[in-house]
């Protein structure tokens, strides 16, 4: 189906650069291809709690009570743990507020439909809105993603190159995007800033998100000044999809699945937990390797943080890195260095700040919702033994490579958790993509 694409984009090339997006958005009903469902978990008949409380143990040995099935918590900070459970677990917990009422449905409504893509097509065919808002109509799969960073090459040859960092266990390609306009003059230390998305397979907003930050990116360029700026004075390293093998796994399995599908020592427990993979104050995990957080037996175990680390390091080893973004969900804030400890203090802490409030201050003046600051020691998500906010993602690429790193935690504050419906991938790109214009702003600035 996508031999043809090559073909088009040749004539593309040709043309000015303000048709030049538009047309290659006409290309996108050729990427509407949706996973194959095989058998998908059932949630028939749960629920997620919110407890308002910060004592953590005390949520679990609660849960445990009232069901015999791992604690499966899905977010932790010191404002609120939010639980999955049972509908007659529900009923009879103690101070358990319910905030998703049917997770089956909700679940459902994340995935797109034949309904909702032909819907998406003839709005692209007969009706006057932005035609790259199609692509974010729904959440798309890995195989529809990758198709599209083929076109995006392919229409911007001059801006971008994908790049192969990887494979995962099952035999997929970790791909990241190199943007540059190739500026020697303007960046000749090779200035770069980082965004990684997906790193667990059922965060879905931050896979779009980072989708949607290389389209403005690219679609900017030459159009508008402060897009010129960023990519004539910076390198953006890109992958949307950090865990390739969990994602694919999420659309055709299981929608809550988070680590990888990596084999463990135990033959029927899959899945390494790639954000407690790196080696910086990595700590093995002592939980069985069936539970979410499963950090492995050794740092680097996860195959996907093995190859980031030869990529990043060896790869790219002369690229300044100034910036780290890494896109998760869910809980609207703004985290920094370090997960591993609260009584370790980061190098710069008083930029670490100010960029970590000017983020939130860029998202609130484009959206107004509020984006909560503090360390990432104070939120573990939902890790659930103490101490794994060790061998992060943020704690890496700040200790080794990036001097400023954050992570962001996208929306929502827990009406959805992981599961916002496709109206938000919008919004939600477009309020990360105002503090990664921030960021861009901060980094350039010439007295710092």
């Amino acid at each position: 189906m996508f031999f043809i694409i090559p073909c088009i984009t040749r004539e593309i090339h040709r043309i000015s650069k303000g048709t030049r997006a538009r047309m290659m958005w006409l290309l996108l009903p050729m990427l509407f291809l949706t996973a194959k469902c095989t058998s998908r978990a059932d949630y028939s008949g749960q629920k997620v709690c919110r407890f308002h409380t910060d004592n953590f143990t005390e949520v679990v040995n609660l849960v445990q009570n009232f069901q015999q099935d791992p604690v499966d918590v899905w977010a932790r900070s010191p404002r609120f743990i939010d639980v999955r459970v049972s509908h007659e677990a529900a009923t009879k917990l103690e101070g358990c507020e319910v905030i998703i009422e049917d997770l089956a449905k909700t679940i459902e409504d994340t995935y797109p439909h034949e309904a909702d893509n032909m819907k998406s097509l003839e709005q692209q065919l007969f009706e006057q809105s932005a035609p790259q808002d199609v692509f974010f109509d729904q959440f798309r799969d890995l195989d529809t993603i990758y198709a599209w960073l083929d076109l995006i090459q392919l229409t911007f040859p001059d801006l971008v190159k994908i790049e192969w960092v990887g494979q995962t266990f099952e035999g997929r390609d970790m791909k990241a995007l190199h943007i540059s306009a190739g500026n020697t003059e303007l960046n000749p230390d090779k200035k770069t800033i980082v965004i990684t998305g997906g790193v667990h397979a059922r965060e879905w907003i931050g896979v779009s998100t980072a989708c949607y930050m290389i389209h403005n990116l690219l679609t900017g360029y030459g159009v508008n000044k402060k897009e010129t700026r960023y990519l004539d004075h910076l390198d953006f390293l890109i992958i949307p999809v950090f865990n390739p093998d969990g994602y694919v796994y999420s659309w055709t399995h299981d929608r809550l699945w988070r680590k990888n599908r990596q084999q463990t020592y135990f033959p029927r427990c899959f899945g390494i937990d790639i954000d407690h993979s790196f080696d910086f104050h990595w700590t093995g995990s002592q939980n069985f390797p069936c539970s979410e957080d499963y950090s492995g037996e050794s740092p680097f175990e996860a195959l996907e943080a093995e190859s980031w680390n030869n990529y990043i390091n060896m790869t790219k080893s002369e690229y300044t890195i100034h910036g780290y973004l890494d896109l998760h969900s869910y809980s609207q804030e703004v985290l920094y260095p370090y997960g591993y400890s609260c009584e370790a203090l980061p190098r710069d802490l008083e930029n670490l700040l100010e960029l970590s409030y000017g983020l939130a201050k860029a998202i609130r003046k484009k959206s107004g919702k509020n984006y909560h600051v503090l360390s990432s020691c104070e939120d573990r998500g939902s890790d659930l033994t103490p101490g794994l906010g060790s061998g992060s993602a943020l704690d890496y690429m700040y200790h080794h490579r990036a001097h400023w790193a954050f992570q962001l935690k996208l929306r929502d504050t827990g009406n959805h958790g992981f599961l916002l419906p496709p109206k938000f991938i919008l919004p939600v790109g477009k309020e990360a993509y105002a503090a990664l214009k921030y960021f861009c702003d901060f980094i350039l600035n010439p007295e710092l």
